[in-house]
């Protein structure tokens, strides 16, 4: 959430920083609605000290001895006045605080101006694609041949977007999990955790999730529970209505769960294989931090979501995203792209962003500063360390062999017991 000092204050900059985004800041409603405040705020505010003068005057009265009926005639007069001044401002105040929850995050001045993924930025490329003199086979084939990827079943079960998996190709899921979390906790220094995989809509609000992506999520309605589309929900939401001394900083966590997307938003897209599912594996990284170290927080993260695929042996990029391409409540965002060899492309693998203090003021997530003991907003950060599914994917694409086995990373191997392929016998 945007500071409302700054909408107070500069409302002209934040239209255009916000501009920059493709956001066209509604400065008409914004008007309307202030102005309604301000008139509401100051007639309740002097309903208010009426009735504290009129009170004191009852009080002097009774003490003298004085007939108090026709003050207490007006006092109830008042009463009501002040009554529906202030539901009246609290409506306004409920409108207001709606449509700032509808406001995406100022652009960090870094990021480049574009309006999308076009005018996304290459930073770097890491490692070469493999050249294979043979037909590549994507990732759905390569599965289903090993009879270990099976969508039909999955399609009985849940319907479209999901899948089984089975036999040494569910235990290499597994193994890039494990992988990974012993990474991220063992050499980066990330604390691990388990969170809910349910949680309640102020913890979806509080990232950022609701109430602009409400379409893309799935909810128990009987329960108000929405199921999380990413463990940075959860997570982030740890510090909800927190106060953390600076000793305590940074923060880092690093978790795994299951993540439930509808994906209404992606009309047809990727509607084969693993690729975009309702239903997916992720290792997230989410990091507290201080303001004025945010900015260095985030290239760490990005380079430690990196490490996995170097340890994996993929080739991949790093992108920075655009003006125009950036997530709702991200300030600045890089993407990190696996080459897969069936699209001959990069895709997305993991998204590292820094939020700022967007959505540390909408969770009051806070820290103090001991060198001036008052209380400010957090910063933070996350990413993928990274995608499982994706990283699955990769794996069977870049590994594959021409005899339809595929090898498995050396990095992986001592989690799948020192085993060196994938074949039809581990089906």
């Amino acid at each position: 959430m945007l500071d409302l000092k700054i909408l107070r204050s500069d409302l002209e900059s934040t239209f255009a920083a916000l501009r920059r985004r493709g956001f066209d800041l509604d400065v008409e409603k914004w008007s309307r609605l202030e102005s309604q405040r301000k008139k509401l705020q100051i007639a309740t505010e002097e309903l208010q000290a009426e009735r504290n003068k009129r009170s004191k005057e009852i009080g002097n009265a009774k003490a003298k001895g004085i007939d108090t009926k026709d003050i207490l005639s007006s006092m109830e007069d008042l009463s009501d006045s002040l009554k529906e001044s202030v539901q009246s401002l609290e409506l306004v105040q409920k409108e207001l605080h709606e449509f700032l929850l509808g406001l995406p995050n100022i652009p960090d001045e870094t990021v480049p101006y574009g309006s999308s993924e076009n005018d996304n930025v290459e930073l770097r490329v890491v490692g070469s694609p493999r050249v294979f003199n043979f037909d590549v086979k994507d990732h759905v084939e390569i599965g289903e041949s090993l009879g270990q990827m099976d969508f039909e079943s999955a399609g009985k079960l849940s319907g479209s977007r999901f899948v089984v998996l089975s036999g040494d190709i569910a235990r290499l899921q597994r193994a890039l999990i494990q992988f990974m979390l012993d990474l991220h906790v063992s050499e980066h220094q990330y604390k691990e955790v388990y969170v809910p995989f349910l949680v309640n809509e102020d913890t979806m609000i509080g990232t950022g999730q609701l109430p602009k992506f409400k379409e893309d999520l799935f909810s128990i309605n009987l329960q108000e529970l929405y199921l999380i589309p990413t463990a940075e929900v959860p997570v982030t939401g740890l510090m909800k209505n927190s106060i953390i001394g600076k000793e305590s900083l940074p923060i880092r966590y690093v978790c795994h769960s299951p993540c439930f997307r509808s994906e209404a938003g992606s009309y047809g897209k990727d509607t084969r294989g693993m690729i975009r599912q309702h239903q997916f594996e992720k290792v997230e990284l989410v990091q507290f931090v201080s303001p004025e170290s945010s900015r260095n927080c985030l290239e760490q993260l990005t380079a430690d979501a990196e490490v996995v695929l170097q340890r994996l042996e993929l080739p991949y990029r790093v992108v920075e995203l655009c003006t125009g391409d950036l997530g709702f409540s991200a300030a600045k965002t890089y993407d990190l792209e696996v080459w897969l060899p069936s699209q001959n492309t990069y895709r997305e693998i993991s998204s590292c962003s820094n939020f700022r203090e967007f959505q540390a003021r909408r969770m009051k997530a806070r820290w103090r500063n001991s060198e001036t003991s008052k209380v400010e907003l957090l910063h933070t950060l996350n990413g993928s360390g990274v995608a499982a599914g994706r990283a699955l994917i990769a794996v069977l694409e870049n590994f594959q062999r021409q005899d339809g086995s595929v090898e498995i990373p050396k990095v992986l191997r001592p989690y799948m017991a020192g085993q060196e392929e994938l074949s039809s016998a581990g089906s």
